[in-house]
């Protein structure tokens, strides 16, 4: 099924979606985005430049480069990209630290879009956000909202482009390729090297390695 705008519509204007990424690695930061068009302005981008945005896990990686880019040079578009750091979701938790990103992307959109003097109502995917209770949350919204599809693929190509600075930073994890999840290939860099200074000390599977640190 393809992402519409239907739930943009039952809101009116101003609205905006909003998505993470990266909660599961067991590396850097958890990235959010915020995206808002006008609505008469949406429709005419539904079946024209953003007629293939999608669930960012069903594009791939050069798709969602090229439509990120495109999203962020829509005139009209409003959007953000904000992160919670390792640090962060150390202390806060995962889940707690992915709420205060999507709040931190939620707020930059509204500073702007405030401008016109209308709170914006928000979409968010997924489950209830605690930092922003008055969102309307959608279960699989990257695959049936517009906004919250182009939301998914900000922060998700927010998320790649940060596994890449790692794999500057800390050569030998193999970040840029698998983007800090738990596969096979993390886990023996890991009993190898040890954890770098991003690395996320909560989770288990490095909180293992750092008992004895």
């Amino acid at each position: 099924m393809a992402v519409s705008l239907e739930l943009e519509r039952q809101l009116g204007d101003p609205v905006m979606g909003i998505d993470e990424a990266g909660r599961g690695p067991l590396v850097g930061g958890v990235y959010t985005a915020a995206v808002s068009v006008p609505l008469a302005l949406a429709e005419d981008l539904l079946t024209g430049a953003w007629s293939e945005i999608n669930d960012s896990k069903k594009l791939t990686e050069k798709k969602r480069e090229k439509l990120a880019e495109i999203i962020k040079t829509t005139p009209g578009c409003t959007w953000a990209i904000a992160s919670a750091s390792p640090a962060e979701i150390d202390q806060l938790n995962i889940l707690r630290a992915t709420h205060v990103a999507m709040k931190r992307a939620a707020d930059e959109v509204a500073a702007k879009l405030l401008t016109t003097g209308d709170r914006p109502h928000i979409l968010v995917d997924g489950l209830a956000v605690s930092t922003l209770p008055d969102a309307q949350n959608v279960i699989k919204g990257d695959a049936k909202s517009l906004f919250i599809a182009a939301a998914s693929i900000l922060a998700k190509t927010a998320r790649d482009a940060d596994c890449l600075r790692l794999e500057k930073l800390y050569p030998g994890y193999g970040f840029a390729q698998h983007k800090g999840y738990p596969t096979k290939a993390h886990f023996e860099a890991l009993a190898k090297l040890g954890p770098c200074p991003e690395h996320r000390r909560s989770f288990g599977p490095v909180s293992q390695l750092t008992l004895g640190l």
